[in-house]
């Protein structure tokens, strides 16, 4: 790990900052890029998430990816954890903290509102970043792949009856332009261009381990800008939402506890199970990783088309995008630092 990647934490926090002094200085400029959107994502962090993913996509290796299924722990958890009891704790948080403790310190009739934001997030595995996060771990790029597609195809099926059970609702309209346009934007579009570079990358590799030596060493040179494709995108997500950070500092913290538990929570039962079952490292990483995470993307769609754009339900999911790489980064540095208790 070179010094760069060794210090990402401080260059993480350097970036926040920059995003909030920026935001609040050419407040203009942040708003005619938060203008750029299709179906609520918006496309300068698209290409930011682009750069970041595509090294991780160039090393995806199709012959290993058709035998994903002969290893099927990972999927096994990562089902059962995004599904089966992610949304569920999520709701329970929601209720005990807007309910109860943090009852005083907010109007009675937003509750709903807070349980609902943070329900939306809950109910949303990660697309996107989680490539990033199982690169920095140094996960199996196809296993990776693998899991985050099964999640897709679940998420298309079971978020929106999921949502509408916890929320109470009868009838729950879904973006569908925007939770497809995510798919095809960080996991189709991204995938075909790594498939297509290491085609030509490899095409005159004598062996498969002259091909796999070649495709490292490409990687590692594009290594530098993934990273600077991260700082670039916590530097805009910051400045987007620098107003709201400064002017409203106590109910996001507020806001953020509920979040951090469940990450930190969901992630510790994730990882525990995997090293509990022997999954290896570079599986059981990203495996956690993946349902930490979340979709904002979709949550803050939902949030507003149900509640509104300056609803409680859209605040707390703005404020799930903002803890969320703070969050990632010190579960990296984690499953970084324990790698070597997990089986070979």
């Amino acid at each position: 790990m070179s010094s760069f990647e060794r210090y990402l934490s401080i260059w993480v926090t350097l970036s926040i900052l920059a995003g909030l002094a920026l935001g609040a200085l050419f407040p203009d400029l942040f708003t005619k890029l938060a203008g750029w959107e299709i179906g609520q994502i918006n496309l300068v962090i698209a290409v930011l998430i682009w750069v970041m993913i595509y090294p991780m996509m160039v090393a995806v290796n199709f012959a290993a990816l058709a035998r994903v299924h002969e290893r099927p722990k990972g999927l096994i958890i990562t089902l059962a954890v995004n599904w089966a009891i992610k949304p569920f704790t999520m709701a329970v948080l929601g209720i005990i903290f807007f309910e109860f403790i943090f009852a005083p310190f907010i109007e009675p009739e937003t509750a709903g509102e807070y349980i609902a934001g943070l329900i939306l997030l809950g109910a949303a595995p990660c697309t996107a970043m989680v490539f990033v996060w199982s690169q920095l771990t140094k996960g199996d790029p196809n296993y990776t792949l693998a899991q985050v597609s099964v999640n897709n195809v679940v998420m298309v099926v079971l978020y929106a009856p999921l949502v509408a059970l916890l929320l109470g609702l009868t009838e729950l309209t879904v973006p569908w332009d925007t939770l497809l346009l995510s798919v095809v934007l960080f996991v189709v579009v991204p995938l075909v261009a790594g498939v297509l570079t290491r085609l030509l990358i490899t095409g005159r590799a004598r062996d498969a381990a002259q091909a796999e030596a070649t495709v490292t060493g490409f990687t590692a040179r594009l290594k530098p800008f993934s990273v600077l494709g991260l700082l670039g995108t916590v530097v805009l997500l910051f400045g987007f939402q620098g107003d709201v950070i400064i002017e409203r500092p106590l109910l996001i913290a507020l806001i953020a506890v509920p979040i951090l538990i469940q990450s930190y929570g969901i992630f510790a039962l994730a990882y525990a199970a995997a090293w509990r079952w022997g999954v290896p490292h570079n599986v059981a990483a990203p495996c956690a990783l993946i349902g930490t995470s979340n979709h904002f993307e979709l949550a803050v769609a939902v949030a507003i088309g149900l509640f509104g754009l300056n609803s409680v339900a859209a605040l707390v999911t703005v404020v799930g995008v903002l803890v969320e790489v703070p969050v990632m980064l010190s579960l990296v540095w984690f499953a970084n630092r324990t790698r070597q208790r997990f089986a070979a």
